[in-house]
């Protein structure tokens, strides 16, 4: 096979592939761009038609400053050197096979798309959901505008205290008035509107110091106009083991002082609660008809275990609660891709600090990366993924540069004192597939390859008409955006708009 041009060079970018248009994708195509010492030519797909990926459907819709994040992004994609492929599904639409046939790198940014269960008997009742399908829901997500919740129950069980618990919790103990001007979805503020819920319990294993949400998570709790937040000052007596833990973490600190403030207020009236339990674990969810009403808790105490961690057990003292629904959020997990390594227990891409490996400790996988959750698990908030994209992105140009000093007689591939580089295992097959993409697929295939399947992909300039319909829409209504649910409305609209005439 000849080889047409150094890998990296204007003449021979390199060709990678994100897969997954979400903040870690966005994060990952960013770096890449930075880069001075090589050219590349960057797809991001995704499987929705719209990008933004967990800004878009996971962010609070009463978190409108969070979204803005996406200036950043627009400006990712007005850079010639990328394109935005959506409603491409991997797997259905293009096969891991078609990639690395096209493409020097693959990353995966895909996230965790599913939860984590509580492993109790009653968990599927009906009733009874995760945090992400409520949260998409509302925020929604194509694939979840058909859930429904039974909002005429008049108390509610949220188990975990990370963001996300907050974010549904606050959006069930908000007013209409308080919604109606964010990007919520119109079925979802319908829902809303009629509401019975009067309580909402958020239980935790362990205390306040453990509690995963962010100082204005809490903080915008205690400011919901028609709803309370209670807190029991007994579950704030800290035992020594928090009380160390506590010591080193400025966050578990403010967060300690909100919640007293907010126990010594207590109640005043309004016609909604917000009830904190903490050391408290869910046992079992129950009810008649195989539908939820009540929830069995037992009482946890603390202990430090040898490595520091601050562990829970419990005690054997049990309650129950009266609740119609029930609202997981214990944690997230990745989903396995056809034809990508997957670690199982833990739920993510195996890696090393972002090159894929064919098991948990196991060989790189030449060429394919990961970033974000599907990385390092849920966690972190949206800013996090951005160092975590540039680790990845290094270990690639670092490839990359193996790659093409593989090539025999390349200037590359001499050191500084002349001596020919021996290149790595992994370099030498990245350069094998290297040489694959320059005699058989091209980035430029990619888009009569898709026609001839007949995926109605969708580029960035046809996600901008949607998004200008959404924002005049949400315009004429004083919201931000009106938010388009459907994915085969989203391609009429497209089509439509596409269609009409240029006026002169």
């Amino acid at each position: 096979m000849t080889f047409t041009g150094r890998l990296g060079s204007s003449s021979r970018p390199v060709r990678v592939a994100i897969i997954g248009a979400g903040p870690s994708g966005f994060y990952a195509a960013g770096a890449l761009l930075q880069q001075k010492d090589a050219h590349v030519s960057i797809d991001l797909f995704d499987r929705l038609p719209t990008p933004y990926g967990l800004v878009r459907y996971g962010v609070a819709p009463d978190h409108q400053k969070i979204k803005s994040v996406t200036r950043i992004y627009e400006r990712t994609m007005k850079d010639s050197r990328v394109r935005y492929f959506g409603n491409v599904d991997l797997g259905a639409d293009i096969t891991h096979a078609e990639l690395k046939s096209h493409y020097d790198q693959i990353v995966y940014a895909v996230g965790a798309q599913s939860d984590k269960r509580l492993g109790i008997p009653g968990e599927d009742l009906k009733g009874s959901f995760s945090a992400t399908e409520f949260v998409a829901w509302y925020n929604g997500h194509p694939d979840f505008r058909h859930f429904s919740f039974d909002l005429s129950v008049e108390s509610v069980a949220v188990i975990g205290v990370g963001n996300v618990a907050m974010d549904v919790t606050r959006i069930l103990a908000k007013s209409v008035a308080e919604l109606e001007t964010t990007d919520i979805t119109d079925y979802a503020l319908e829902a809303l509107r009629d509401s019975n819920v009067k309580r909402i319990h958020i239980f935790a294993r362990r205390g306040p110091v453990q509690a995963k949400f962010t100082n204005p998570e809490i903080k915008e709790l205690g400011e919901l106009e028609i709803a309370d937040v209670i807190v029991n000052p007994a579950d704030l007596v800290l035992d020594d083991a928090s009380q160390a833990e506590m010591e080193g973490d400025r966050t578990a600190r403010r967060n300690l002082e909100t919640l007293q403030a907010l126990a010594e207020r207590g109640s005043t009236g309004k016609p909604k609660q917000v009830i904190f339990h903490f050391l408290r674990s869910p046992t079992e969810i129950s009810g008649p008809a195989g539908a939820v009403s009540a929830m069995t808790t037992e009482k946890n105490a603390l202990q430090a275990t040898e490595t520091g961690y601050v562990a829970c057990r419990g005690i054997g003292t049990f309650a129950e609660y009266d609740v119609g629904l029930v609202f997981r959020s214990i944690g997230y997990r990745g989903v396995p891709i056809p034809g990508v390594p997957f670690h199982d227990r833990w739920g993510i891409i195996p890696n090393e600090k972002g090159r894929v490996t064919a098991e948990h400790g196991g060989a790189v996988v030449p060429g394919e990366y990961t970033v974000g959750w599907a990385k390092r698990g849920p966690t972190g908030v949206i800013g996090t993924n951005k160092p975590d994209a540039v680790e990845t992105v290094k270990l690639m140009m670092e490839d990359v540069k193996n790659a093409a000093a593989s090539v025999p007689g390349d200037p590359a591939a001499a050191n500084s004192s002349g001596s020919q580089v021996c290149p790595s295992p992994n370099a030498r097959q990245m350069r094998s597939a290297q040489d694959k993409t320059d005699g058989h697929g091209r980035p430029s295939d990619i888009v009569p390859l898709l026609q001839k399947k007949g995926v109605p992909y969708v580029s960035f300039a046809d996600w901008q008409i949607l998004e200008q319909i959404e924002n005049e829409r949400g315009a004429l209504r004083g919201q931000p955006r009106v938010k388009i649910t459907d994915v085969d409305e989203m391609l009429r609209l497209i089509q439509s708009a596409k269609a009409e005439p240029v006026l002169p």
